[in-house]
């Protein structure tokens, strides 16, 4: 085996690494950066899965060795260009979902109490079990800690 640093690695090439901790990695290079001398490779799935890909990103500054496997000679295709306008659709959504879910909670704890008050809101959503765990989880450390108090009021508005 011999130590082949290439100052740029084509994207869909092949590439075998042996790393500062003897162990190969070996898979596609999806980029490479010859200023920090870091290297992207699409490997097979470590579950074993074909559907699906590891993707490693090798340091060959900590490289003992690298070989390159198979050249391509042809270069990629562009990678497709994002929809940026659904893609910020998506996150807008998705942010207006999480407010709705967390909208109109008003909890209410006193000191003996050992969930909430005024609570609007369906008792099997996500939100509401989040808040009965951390409302547990609060009166629990008290417990533990030794401190009292009498009232304490948490609002929860977004």
């Amino acid at each position: 085996m011999s130590t082949v640093v290439s100052d740029c690695f084509t994207i869909g090439s092949v590439v075998s690494t042996r790393t500062c901790y003897n162990e190969n990695i070996e898979g596609e290079v999806l980029a490479f950066d010859p200023q920090t001398k870091m290297l992207i490779l699409k490997c097979p799935s470590s579950s074993g899965n074909p559907k699906r890909h590891d993707v490693n990103i090798v340091n060959l500054s900590l490289v003992s060795d690298v070989q390159i496997k198979k050249e391509v000679s042809a270069m990629p295709e562009p990678p497709a260009s994002l929809n940026l306008h659904r893609l910020n659709t998506r996150v807008r959504n998705s942010i207006e979902t999480k407010r709705r879910l967390w909208s109109g909670f008003n909890l209410t704890l006193e000191s003996d109490s050992t969930l909430v008050e005024n609570v609007l809101g369906d008792k099997e959503s996500k939100p509401y079990n989040y808040i009965r765990k951390f409302v547990e989880r609060h009166w629990r450390d008290h417990r533990e800690h030794g401190t009292q108090s009498n009232s304490q009021t948490l609002f929860v508005h977004k």
